[in-house]
């Protein structure tokens, strides 16, 4: 059956961990998916567990991104891999809420460029993780949902649901980190395309060591926080800036 959604999860060495995110997920989505887990290299310890389980499982099917390293290139390959009109990013390590990817999906398909699963909205709840980057994402969405209307109160959050033909029309150009979320809003705003969102309760993971580095990527970030602000001042987003 050809999938309605395409769930992409960026891994590193999750290991056993991968095992209880999947069940999650299988346990969660409703419409016709795939499920697709990309890691860095051969040796990556998710690897072997991804492969037992798409094994019995259809839906599942794993990817080694080498040469490629790290969560952006892993997004985008995963992307590129995918076969779904809509393409959801979700973590590896628990923190999102996979019952949502439905609705998020729907979303989409109803004509929204971007939904997102949002933090900082009313309903929306962020549990745990390091305060600094706590605040700095609260400031930036809140920032960007006021000054900017970018239709979101949380654009930095990977957790979201893309149009893919959006993607393909748009350009990603993140190559590092996750922060092809808040590059895609950024573009929707500039291309005055329709983003939504609904509340999310985030949950910081209780196994495992995160792997997101605040001052690495933080001008990256910044980037596409000034494209959302002033759209206006730089030039068109695109397949061929991409390239």
């Amino acid at each position: 059956m050809t999938p309605r959604v395409s769930v992409v999860i960026p891994a590193h060495d999750e290991g056993a961990g991968i095992a209880t995110c999947l069940d999650r997920l299988f346990g969660s989505i409703t419409l016709p998916c795939e499920v697709l887990v990309v890691w860095d290299t051969p040796c990556d310890s998710t690897a072997p567990v991804v492969r037992r389980r798409a094994a019995a499982e259809p839906r599942l099917r794993g990817i080694c991104n080498a040469p490629g390293r790290g969560p952006a290139q892993a997004i985008r390959r995963g992307i590129a891999e995918a076969r779904a009109p809509v393409v959801v990013v979700t973590m590896a390590d628990g923190s999102d809420d996979p019952q949502q990817i439905d609705t998020l999906t729907r979303l989409v398909e109803r004509g929204v460029v971007v939904a997102c699963a949002s933090r900082y909205m009313r309903g929306g709840q962020q549990v745990g993780g390091p305060r600094l980057k706590g605040w700095l994402s609260r400031a930036a969405g809140l920032s960007l949902h006021h000054l900017g209307r970018v239709g979101t109160h949380d654009a930095t959050n990977s957790f979201k649901a893309y149009s893919r033909a959006f993607l393909l029309e748009a350009g990603i150009e993140s190559d590092a980190g996750f922060e092809l979320g808040i590059e895609m809003v950024a573009k929707a705003r500039r291309m005055r395309r329709p983003v939504a969102e609904l509340p999310t309760i985030w949950l910081d993971r209780t196994d495992g060591q995160s792997h997101f580095r605040v001052r690495a990527w933080i001008p990256r970030y910044w980037r596409w926080y000034r494209l959302a602000i002033w759209p206006g001042r730089q030039g068109p987003p695109g397949p061929a800036a991409a390239r």
